[in-house]
């Protein structure tokens, strides 16, 4: 769950990345960030990894990773990544292929990932169409389409690791502290200030979690409006940021989702507590599965838990809308959990 930007053209959500776009546009609207795919560094490397140079770029952009878009010699149209080097990335690349050539909506990866000093280099086909769907069509579409690619992606065993999860999924993260050591700006939220209440809910969630004991599957950890985009109003055409994979039981991946469907980038998104049901149930139909009580349970907890790290970041901040809408919420998602009573009231 990464800082949100304003709304965006399609194209410039691949692989995760939030950002205006123009056509042609070469300059990075995100600022002061060192560039690491240069002109050069992506022409050498296009031609040995992609089998031709580029004739053009489209479009770069820089958020949490670099992305350039290009048009490759042989016409083509590919996009370019580069973040930091994270062994569990060959795990996601694996499992976006194994999707794709499953026909699953999604973009092909064209080329294995490679090491560059400190980053992780990898490219996709560009697929730059699409609409976002509004919340107002409700959440059916989407826990279909996640249902969809769950039944489709392959065994957990069958790919390399993909822990640890992202930050913002990382109720199940090996340290000893509650949170992970760096959030996914690179900060430490166990020296972050802010209400008690916020730490204490995360306590309950992720001991909750830990000894929720249940088959892990692959799932995408940041199944926001944002990333996915659709055609004809409900055709499924893409979904994106695939170095959000994660592999944790089902009904985490399902609670995950349930709490932040709606949001399209503004950063007071997410569901509200009838949208989270709503997802909830619409996944179960979806998957033609009836969960019991405390794997609903598990859902919302697991949910929660995303809630509470974007909460805990604008504590850290200062103060932030998602802070205020959980805090008009804690109480209910805590019931709903099965964990009522169990933190201090904001």
């Amino acid at each position: 769950m990464r800082s949100a930007a304003p709304t965006q053209d399609p194209a410039t959500t691949h692989l995760g990345l939030a950002a205006t776009r123009k056509t042609g546009e070469t300059r990075d609207v995100f600022g002061d960030h060192t560039c690491v795919l240069t002109d050069e560094m992506i022409s050498a490397w296009s031609r040995g990894a992609l089998g031709a140079g580029f004739d053009r770029v489209l479009f770069r952009r820089q958020h949490l990773s670099q992305v350039v878009a290009v048009e490759l010699t042989d016409g083509r149209r590919v996009v370019v990544k580069a973040r930091p080097f994270e062994e569990r990335l060959a795990g996601c690349v694996a499992v976006q292929a194994a999707l794709a050539e499953a026909g699953f909506p999604c973009p092909a990866p064209i080329a294995e990932p490679a090491r560059i000093g400190g980053h992780a280099v990898t490219a996709e086909t560009l697929i730059a169409d699409g609409d976002l769907l509004p919340p107002a069509s409700g959440s059916g579409p989407l826990a279909g389409l996640l249902a969809q690619l769950i039944d489709t992606a392959p065994p957990v065993e069958s790919v390399p690791s993909l822990s640890p999860s992202p930050p913002w999924t990382g109720w199940d993260h090996p340290g000893a502290r509650l949170w992970p050591d760096r959030d996914d700006r690179g900060q430490d939220l166990n020296q972050a200030n802010g209400p008690r209440w916020i730490d204490d809910a995360a306590q309950q969630v992720r001991r909750q979690m830990r000894s929720h004991h249940s088959p892990a599957r692959i799932g995408h950890g940041d199944w926001e409006s944002q990333n996915i985009r659709w055609r004809g109003g409900d055709q499924p055409l893409a979904v994106h940021d695939w170095d959000s994979v994660i592999a944790q039981p089902e009904e985490a991946i399902v609670g995950l989702a349930a709490a932040v469907w709606p949001a399209a980038g503004l950063p007071d998104e997410a569901a509200s507590i009838a949208q989270t049901d709503e997802f909830i149930s619409a996944y179960q139909i979806a998957a033609g599965r009836t969960w019991s009580g405390r794997q609903v349970q598990a859902a919302w907890a697991a949910g929660l838990w995303v809630r509470l790290f974007n909460a805990k970041k604008d504590a850290a901040a200062g103060s932030g809308p998602q802070l205020d809408r959980l805090a008009n919420e804690i109480s209910e998602r805590l019931a709903r959990a099965g964990l009522v009573g169990s933190a201090r009231r904001p």
